[in-house]
């Protein structure tokens, strides 16, 4: 080797489309493992066969570990080592084809070559490389043969996620720019900073070659807790000091911003927030990840696949358990195979980066093989028991009397958890609906068998639960039933309107006296202020349906409402001589509409008018409003624009530029907020041509 630095040519957009990481604007070779890439240099004067290569990573690289490759030319690609094959020799340089194993090591690696004859033992630096995985290789842990599905899973950076409640499902764009500057970057520190790599580097590295450990690893790392983690979670229904969750429109502000700071947590996340993010991070790995909508989702605290809520007599949700039901949760699933576990247990593997609860003394959850849920197999790695929970638990509504602290049952239910568990359409904007990939059919005897085998490997069938109803509770029949209409349009700015119904099952009159209150919550229904409350005496003859029209009016929920424009009501019915009933209902209200007009054709790298409508829906002014702007391809960070006041009914129309930079379907997410409706969300497709 000659004592000059020898000059490297990567091939960087040859490899680039070979390996799929084209959308990478980096100046750095980024390949995916199990997979040949063209290396062409100088500056050797030596015959090629006497060429010795090193690829390493790590802080410690070692050849035991496997963060350490030492290979020579040869005639054929190993499918166990790394390898390198001639490709041709001019007088003065080398190209040969590198190929790692299917299981490599991931991360950034140094490449040097070295001469078996020379008398310096110093290798020669070749430069850097990064290794991603390969979901398109076959050898690889990730490989998912679907073509399309590869590109949604791995190569889609618009996302769409699912929200609102069981019977009232929305949805918005989300911007994960997993191939934005500096994301991939990010995502390798991210590893450097997770607690495992602070304890033990050279050992941590050594694991990353297999997608459970990363994807558990990094299920700690998309949170704050233990180890200052990227988002900070909150809540509470004040996101003061932080940015509200419900205003982000895309993970790469996020990821950026927590690299700017210093690696402090970002303010602030919810569950969406942290899912998005991890998925942005996994797809820039190469790791095939979508995220998951679960209607109705348990959070079971003490595993005991029981979800208990508490109603005082006045019907107020009490805040008293760590059990809850959360109108929607939102987690990963990504694809890989278990060889812990067996092939039966390999595909989709649920991941959820929400801090919850701890497992294994941190915050991190997963993965959990989506067939063990299904199959009712809570014994499996990792924390299957809670995400069994999450989408199976029993519900218990008891009365609770805080003087006495004793509570009676009201009813319970074991089919309100896991409902319409949802996720984006392979290349559609469309929501698919994945329930019966978790669970058999609710009320089918199989569903019950299941539950009753994770019950049992949970070792909860033969132990006396002094918590739990006794079989006269659970069994005891009410004498009236009840339930909300809803009488009118979901709208934040308008009145909302709805109809309790009562009817008396029962062939004798009955008395009841009905405790009504309505809550503002945030959507995991943690009840934050209350809103309105009534009561009424109420007489049903004989099998007679009455009908109570309630109405809280705009001015009385607007000053309580959270960014999550949910509400939830409660009329809790004490019959006389009977058990009581509660009738509850969770309101999701809708945002005003805004709209998006791309003026023009888009073509790349021309300028492009784009505007946004607002009509300002109610009688009062709206001030402080704020419209930001982001979108892959169509601009670089996130556009922000102050709009001023709108008086009542006023119209107004906010125009800005667009240049974009890249040909295809791109996405435009908009976000418009102000002092009377928060995160008013839309996105519009935008066909970029040349």
């Amino acid at each position: 080797i000659a004592a000059t630095q020898p000059s490297t040519n990567w091939h960087l957009k040859e490899n680039a489309r070979d390996h799929h990481t084209s959308k990478f604007s980096s100046k750095e070779l980024i390949v995916r493992r199990g997979q040949a890439f063209i290396v062409t240099f100088n500056g050797t004067e030596q015959p090629e066969q006497n060429l010795i290569f090193i690829a390493e990573t790590g802080p410690k690289p070692s050849t035991l570990a496997k963060t350490q490759a030492t290979f020579g030319i040869s005639s054929t690609v190993s499918k166990e080592s790394w390898s390198a094959v001639l490709q041709s020799t001019s007088s003065n340089s080398v190209s040969i084809s590198i190929s790692s194993p299917p299981n490599a090591v991931i991360g950034r690696y140094k490449l040097s070559v070295q001469s078996t004859t020379s008398d310096s033992s110093s290798p020669a630096n070749l430069g850097t490389f990064v290794l991603l995985f390969n979901p398109w290789s076959s050898g690889d842990d990730v490989f998912m043969p679907n073509k399309a599905e590869c590109d949604e899973y791995v190569l889609e950076e618009f996302g769409i996620i699912f929200a609102g409640n069981k019977s009232h499902i929305n949805s918005f764009g989300w911007n994960f720019g997993q191939f934005q500057d500096d994301i991939l970057n990010i995502c390798l520190s991210m590893l450097d900073r997770s607690l495992n790599y602070r304890q033990d580097p050279a050992t941590d590295v050594s694991h990353r070659n297999d997608p459970k450990y990363l994807g558990r690893v990094l299920s700690a790392m998309v949170n704050a807790n233990d180890d200052q983690g990227v988002l900070l979670g909150n809540w509470s229904g004040n996101y003061e000091g932080g940015k509200s969750p419900s205003s982000w429109t895309g993970s790469g502000e996020i990821l950026q911003n927590w690299k700017k700071s210093g690696f402090k947590p970002v303010r602030y996340g919810q569950c969406w927030v942290f899912a998005a993010v991890l998925t942005t991070v996994l797809r820039c790995l190469g790791i095939p990840t979508r995220t998951i909508t679960n209607f109705s989702s348990a959070h079971d605290a003490d595993r005991n696949l029981r979800v208990d809520e508490f109603y005082d007599a006045s019907g107020n949700h009490l805040d008293r358990a760590a059990d809850s039901i959360w109108n929607f949760h939102v987690w990963n699933e990504s694809w890989f195979s278990r060889s812990d576990l067996g092939p039966s247990y390999s595909g989709w593997q649920v991941l959820d980066a929400t801090p919850q609860e701890e497992s294994g003394g941190i915050y991190q959850c997963g993965p959990a093989s989506r067939n063990a849920i299904k199959e009712g197999d809570v014994d499996l790695d990792y924390d299957c028991p809670f995400v069994f929970a999450e989408v199976n638990a029993d519900c218990m509504y008891w009365n609770y009397d805080p003087a006495t602290g004793k509570k009676t049952l009201i009813f319970s239910k074991s089919t309100v958890i896991g409902q319409f568990i949802s996720t984006k359409a392979v290349g559609r904007d469309d929501r698919v609906d994945v329930t019966n990939d978790y669970k058999y059919e609710e009320g089918s005897k199989k569903e019950r068998d299941i539950f009753k085998k994770a019950r049992k490997k949970l070792g909860l069938e033969d132990k006396f639960d002094p918590t739990a109803p006794t079989p006269q509770e659970i069994d005891q029949k009410p004498d009236i039933s009840g339930k909300f209409k809803v009488a009118g349009p979901l709208e934040v700015g308008k009145d909302l309107n709805l109809i309790l119904v009562l009817a008396n099952l029962q062939s004798d009159a009955k008395t009841v006296h009905v405790n009504m209150t309505a809550w503002s919550t945030v959507y995991t229904r943690r009840p934050v202020h209350e809103i309105w409350k009534d009561s009424i005496p109420v007489t049903l003859s004989p099998k007679e349906e009455k009908q109570f029209p309630i109405k809280i009016s705009y001015t009385e929920y607007q000053q309580q409402l959270t960014t999550d424009n949910t509400i939830q009501v409660t009329a809790l019915c004490h019959v006389e001589g009977g058990i009581q009933v509660l009738v509850q209902r969770d309101i999701t209200l809708d945002n005003p509409a805004i709209d998006i007009q791309v003026l023009g054709e888009a073509k790349v790298n021309k300028e492009v008018d784009v505007e946004v409508i607002f009509t300002n829906p109610i009688d009062t002014e709206v001030m402080d409003c704020v419209l930001q702007v982001e979108g892959n391809d169509l601009l670089r960070g996130v556009l922000e624009i102050d709009v001023p006041p709108l008086k009542a009914s006023e119209k107004s129309t906010t125009k800005f530029k667009l240049i974009p930079f890249e040909t295809g379907p791109k996405h435009l997410l908009v976000n418009f907020s102000c002092d009377k409706f928060a995160d008013i969300k839309t996105f519009k497709m935008v066909n970029v041509i040349d």
